[in-house]
């Protein structure tokens, strides 16, 4: 059994000789979606650690280089994926 619960108002101070009367309520459980709680949680703490590294790596810069997509645009057009972007002359 847990602690007992008080009754009302009046039962703030007991009277002398008296015995404390109240209900007697269960604790609450732990079940499944604590669990999942604490398994998000715990996840969301991983990745933060994670990012954290990745950004250690670059020394925290988020400077873009201006040749980004460069690579990307010649793996599409080796694969033929888009069309040229070159304009006839």
């Amino acid at each position: 059994m847990s602690r007992p619960r008080s009754g009302g108002r009046a039962s703030a101070a007991p009277a002398r000789g008296a015995t404390q009367r109240g209900v007697y309520v269960q604790a609450p459980k732990s079940d499944i979606f604590v669990v999942l709680l604490g398994v998000a949680l715990g996840s969301m703490i991983v990745g933060c650690l994670l990012m954290f590294l990745v950004l250690n790596r670059y020394g925290f810069s988020r400077k873009v280089s201006s040749n980004f997509s460069a690579p990307i645009q010649s793996i599409a057009l080796a694969n033929g994926t888009i069309p040229s972007l070159r304009v006839a002359a």
